[in-house]
């Protein structure tokens, strides 16, 4: 039997590295922390605890080419404080959206894709609305 401590990170491939930090840095918000020169770009991002891995692989097997918001592809979650204050700020900074306050899952949910077409989602519980 395996027995967890936590998740600790999440690895995404991208294409552009200034692009993916201008997103996960300024429009998401995250802390960029060192990271080890693996002789390849990336950046590391420290979230509650976690970490968000990028590498840098243009031709990676990872990368979508078809980029519309959908909840049903492969993203990872991020829990936030405030839906509505959340979803502002994306569409302030110009974020496409897919909004699911009411989602059978649970949480109100907020679906947006970094540069790359990764897909994020960011969520709160229905009852915290």
């Amino acid at each position: 039997m395996i027995k967890y401590k936590s998740l600790h990170h999440v690895s995404l491939t991208v294409t552009n590295l200034e692009k993916a930090q201008e997103f996960y840095g300024k429009t998401l918000c995250l802390k960029e922390i060192p990271r080890p020169d693996f002789g390849f770009p990336g950046a590391w991002y420290e979230i509650e605890g976690q970490q968000l891995h990028l590498i840098v692989d243009p031709s990676s097997q990872t990368i979508r080419t078809d980029k519309h918001l959908s909840s049903r592809e492969g993203h990872f979650a991020l829990r936030v404080e405030n839906y509505h204050d959340t979803l502002r700020w994306l569409k302030e900074k110009g974020v496409e959206v897919l909004e699911k306050p009411q989602s059978k899952s649970g949480f109100a949910q907020i679906f947006c894709a970094d540069p790359d077409g990764n897909l994020v989602e960011l969520n709160v519980e229905q009852k915290d609305l």
